[in-house]
């Protein structure tokens, strides 16, 4: 699913995000990225979406080769990865329905469907009470949470997150966690860059850790914890 082979970038002769980089996400994986703040995790993450080029090294997304990708197919190549990110990036304008609205339209996804998709996914983040509410009406866990629900409209393939619980308390992050294992459980491949090890030790996923811009250890998969029994999340598939 995700493959870097000899991965370095270079911003400068002085200024090297990633060096000689190689590591392997399976599909329908989930792995932490993990590492000191400058190790290189957003790089990482910017180098999938190929918001960036590498240096050197080559770089396969679910096949794709992102070096021979040309520009008029990157909206398509993006439309299929699910994007989540610390600050939310929701438009305060908005309702929650309407920043749904807005990526379904851009998804392509027909007008018609767009209420009882936005519905059904804020359903399983047990927000569908706010679908007309405003971004600042939110706390910030419920925006995180929309957020998250965002990236889960078109049932991405791969869904990649930067720092995701990086402003939420224990609780709040254990909740916004539990949704991306439920979604990882459902088939998608899942790579979460974060800095929360207690957050890493109970999900018990494989962690990708980095240091000064090299891959540093690839701890073993544990048994993961998961819910006694299906949550909402679980049961709404796609639509």
């Amino acid at each position: 699913m995700i493959d870097f082979y000899h991965v370095t970038k270079r911003f400068d002769r002085y200024s090297i995000a990633l060096h000689d980089v190689t590591f392997h996400a399976d599909k329908g994986e989930f792995v932490f990225l993990t590492g000191p703040s400058g190790a290189g995790k957003s790089t990482i993450l910017k180098l999938i979406l190929r918001q960036l080029l590498p240096s050197e090294g080559q770089i396969v997304v679910n096949g794709r080769n992102l070096a021979t990708l040309k520009r008029a197919q990157l909206p398509l190549f993006r439309r299929e990865i699910g994007m989540v990110f610390q600050d939310f990036k929701l438009i305060e304008r908005m309702t929650i329905f309407e920043n749904l609205s807005f990526v379904m339209t851009v998804l392509g996804v027909p007008p018609r469907d767009h209420k009882k998709k936005a519905y059904a996914v804020l359903r399983a983040v047990n927000l569908h009470h706010r679908l007309n509410a405003y971004p600042p009406q939110l706390s910030g866990g419920e925006q995180q949470r929309v957020a998250i629900a965002r990236a889960l409209i078109n049932d991405p393939y791969l869904i990649i997150a930067d720092e995701p619980t990086g402003n939420l308390d224990p609780d709040l992050s254990a909740d916004v966690m539990q949704i991306f294992i439920e979604a990882n459980l459902r088939g998608s491949t899942v790579l979460l860059a974060t800095h929360d090890r207690e957050m890493i030790r109970r999900t018990g996923r494989r962690v990708v850790h980095l240091e000064k811009g090299r891959v540093g250890e690839e701890r073993p998969q544990q048994a993961p914890e998961v819910p006694d029994s299906p949550s909402t999340f679980m049961q709404w598939g796609s639509l």
